[in-house]
């Protein structure tokens, strides 16, 4: 298994990078993909949520309303903290079964994690890291996932700085283009990948 890192910030195109390798054949864990299955009605993480947070975040089908989680977190630290405290703890139990299950099989395995920079994790082979301006990722959010421009600027402003997440990328993404751009950088990642060496 070789074990990739792949971050960005939020609104920096980096689900469509985590595409285009899994195209490759790149075997992606999708941090964010495991937070919906462990927020799934039932789900102890969503009990938990609730409790801390109150019934007004459910749906009258007890699924989640994530606009309302939201607006209640990124205007309070305390509230932000306890959030992470409950979701980052099992998300974390499931990312390393994931792992876990390819050691053996000689893949790619593309982590990727939004606040990748900011868990500190230092055991991949390599990280690539897709960069934006902020206000051009602040545009997006806004045009394409209908985010108010408070919401945006508030997520933007609560993860790692676009100095520190360039720092720490070993391949570098630049997605001030277009789509088709991006894609093609996608494509040139997965062949420097592909000639990193094997642990």
């Amino acid at each position: 298994m070789l074990l990739i890192g792949l971050t960005g910030g939020i609104g920096s195109g980096k689900s469509t990078v985590s595409a285009r390798l899994a195209e490759h054949g790149g075997v992606v864990i999708d941090a964010d993909a495991i937070v919906h299955e462990l927020q799934a009605p039932g789900q102890p993480v969503l009990v938990a949520m609730a409790e801390r947070f109150g019934p007004e975040i459910l749906e009258a089908d007890g699924t989640l309303r994530r606009q309302a989680v939201a607006d209640i977190v990124f205007n309070d630290t305390d509230a932000l903290r306890d959030l992470g405290a409950i979701v980052h703890p099992a998300v974390a139990v499931e990312i390393e079964r994931r792992i876990a299950e390819q050691v053996d099989t000689g893949r790619v395995v593309i982590l990727d994690v939004p606040l990748l920079v900011e868990s500190g994790r230092d055991d991949m082979a390599a990280t690539i890291v897709v960069d934006v301006d902020p206000e051009i990722a602040v545009a997006r959010l806004i045009e394409h996932r209908a985010f108010s421009d408070a919401d945006a600027r508030a997520r933007v402003a609560r993860q790692a700085s676009r100095e520190e997440r360039v720092a720490r990328a070993d391949f570098l993404i630049d997605n001030s283009g277009t789509v088709a751009e991006l894609e093609a950088q996608a494509d040139a990642a997965w062949a420097w990948i592909e000639g990193l060496p094997r642990r």
